[in-house]
Parts: C-alpha cells; sequence; structure tokens
C-alpha cells in the first residue's frame, strides 16, 4: 500500500542517520547488520499513521516510532538466540553469524537507544510516554519466559496461550499506536481504543504468524518453516490440533510428535492439521481478533477520526495468504 511505503522508505532514511558509534566494532557491525535487513518496520509505521490521525507531523512523531523499532529489534536479536533461530528475514542471525554473547551486548545497545529516542520530547508528554513504553517493557518480557516456560508444559490452555502472545507480540503494536494519541495530548479513551486496536490486530497478527510457520511460502515468509512444528511449539494451531486429536481418540498426533524426519514431520503435520479441522478453527480465532481489532477502528470512525489509512494498513496485514 502507497502509506506503507511512504513511510517505510522514510524510516529507512531516519534508522540510517542514528549514529550508534564505530568501534568496537563486533558492538556496532552486528546491529547495523540487523537492521539493514529491513522487515516492514510495521510498528513503527502504525505510529506515524496514529500520529497522522492527530495531524501530528512525522517530523515528530519519527522519536517515538524509531523508539518502537528499535526495541523490537532489540527483543528480535534476543528472541533468535533464545530460540537457538538461524534465520531471520531470510538471513543469518545475529548470534549465528556472530555470536551468542555480541548479539545480546548488540542488542542492549538498541534497548538503550531506544530510550534515548524519547529523550527528544522534553515537555509533559514524556512521562506518559515513557509509562506506556516501561510498561510495555516488561510485559513483552513476561510474554517471552511464558513463552519459555510452555515448552516444559504439557498442559498449556488456549487461553494461556493467547496471554502469551498478547504479552510477547501484540502489547507492542498497542504501545506503538498510543504514542501517537499521547503526542496529541488526546483523552485517555480515545487512546485506550487505538492501544486496544493494536492489541487485537496483533493478536490475530500472531496467529496468522503461526499458521504461516507450517504453511506458509518460505521465499515470502522470510523464516524457515515448520520451525514451530519441529520443536513441537505450542502455537494454538498446535492446541486445537492436540485438542481436537484427544477428543476423536485420533492417536495419529502422539505419532506426530515422535518423528524424527524434519521433512516427513512437517509434512504429515500439514496434512493432519487440516485434515481435523485444526487450520480452519485457528483461522476462525484469527478473524476473531481481527474483528475486535476492526470494532475499535469503528469506534474512532465515529467520533470524527480519519483512520481510513488504518483501515487499509490492517487489510494489508491480515492477507498474507493463510
Amino acid at each position: 500500500m502507497e502509506e506503507l511505503t511512504k513511510y517505510t522508505q522514510y524510516l529507512e532514511k531516519e534508522i540510517s542517520r542514528i549514529n550508534f558509534g564505530k568501534e568496537p566494532r563486533n558492538l556496532f557491525d552486528p546491529l547495523r547488520y540487523f537492521l539493514a535487513l529491513g522487515g516492514k518496520r510495521i510498528r513503527p509505521v502504525l505510529t506515524l499513521l496514529s500520529g497522522d490521525v492527530f495531524q501530528i507531523p512525522k517530523e515528530e512523531s519519527i522519536h517515538a516510532a524509531l523508539c518502537i523499532e528499535l526495541f523490537h529489534n532489540f527483543s528480535l536479536i534476543h528472541d533468535d538466540i533464545m530460540d537457538e533461530a538461524p534465520v531471520r528475514r531470510g538471513k543469518a542471525t545475529v548470534h549465528t553469524k556472530w555470536n551468542s554473547n555480541i548479539a545480546i551486548l548488540s542488542g542492549d545497545v538498541l534497548f538503550v537507544e531506544a530510550y534515548q529516542q524519547l529523550a527528544n520530547y522534553t515537555d509533559t508528554r514524556l512521562p506518559l510516554l515513557l509509562k506506556r513504553f516501561n510498561e510495555t517493557a516488561v510485559e513483552v518480557c513476561r510474554g517471552q519466559q511464558l513463552d519459555m516456560d510452555f515448552e516444559s508444559r504439557k498442559d498449556v490452555s488456549e487461553a494461556e496461550y493467547i496471554e502469551m502472545i498478547r504479552l510477547k507480540t501484540s502489547v507492542l503494536l498497542g504501545c506503538a499506536l498510543e504514542f501517537g494519541a499521547i503526542l496529541a495530548n488526546r483523552e485517555e479513551k480515545t487512546r485506550n481504543s487505538l492501544y486496544q486496536f493494536g492489541v487485537s490486530l496483533g493478536i490475530a497478527f500472531q496467529i496468522q504468524d503461526d499458521i504461516l510457520d507450517l504453511y506458509g511460502d518460505p521465499e515470502l515468509f522470510g523464516k524457515q518453516v515448520g520451525g514451530d512444528i519441529l520443536s513441537n511449539k505450542k502455537t494454538l494451531l498446535f492446541l486445537k490440533a492436540k485438542d481436537r486429536a484427544s477428543k476423536n481418540g485420533d492417536s495419529r498426533f502422539g505419532d506426530l510428535l515422535k518423528m524424527n524426519s524434519a521433512r516427513e514431520k512437517i509434512t504429515f503435520a500439514k496434512s493432519l492439521f487440516e485434515e481435523i479441522g485444526a487450520r480452519q478453527s485457528t483461522i476462525e480465532v484469527m478473524n476473531l481478533y481481527y474483528q475486535l481489532a476492526i470494532q475499535n477502528l469503528k469506534n474512532l470512525e465515529e467520533k470524527g477520526l480519519n483512520v481510513s489509512a488504518l483501515f487499509k494498513l490492517s487489510a494489508y496485514l491480515m492477507h498474507r495468504n493463510v
């Protein structure tokens, strides 16, 4: 979409202008490498678009947008270490290309720089920006810990999984959107509508990501396809399949968990999850959260706010060939 391209180009230019330093190269080269991998920059774009809703110039909202993007990339670098992921955005992860210790430190620099971006706001908006950002940062860490805890648990429920992805993924989208309303000094109800729009959209987006992990095109998805199922990760798709197999007395789910061949396991999972209705049931939950997100946008539209660009971006995000 045109707005996404326009703002992505602007963000790339502003990211390239950040002065991270040169020495030691093993500290700064990895973070420059990771930021150069690109991506759609969805989260900072949401901040810029949210600012647009309230006629905040992009030159003013850019610092909040960069804060979001730098924090997001910090979390990805660290997540990749914990997940032992070899690939991110189609390229080697930082810990793979360098090592885990270097990746940890480079990620830490991005986290510090995220705060430095917010420090550009020296007026009365800063405390509220910091409050929302700090709450969000802690929630993201809580979500990541829950995700790791789930690896050793056999009794994870669907509700627990939704809460985990709300924390790990969705609250950052909510924060990105609320930043625009905070910069505009809008009342709490309006801020909350934007925040809840982002949270619901984030949940839908993550569920879609889980589906694409198994069913997506690796060239378009940019990550190792089937990684979740190879590690028996308890995604909503996995939990739906487990529940349906259990209720139907279908032993094939247990057989799936015992498979050693990666190719065979991925192929079998695709067929099994489709056959027992787990994929379709997961898509239905994804669509439910997407509609909750859209309803929050409609509430803002009824207040006379122009949120058409957010409607368009939402539709764009949720059409990734699931």
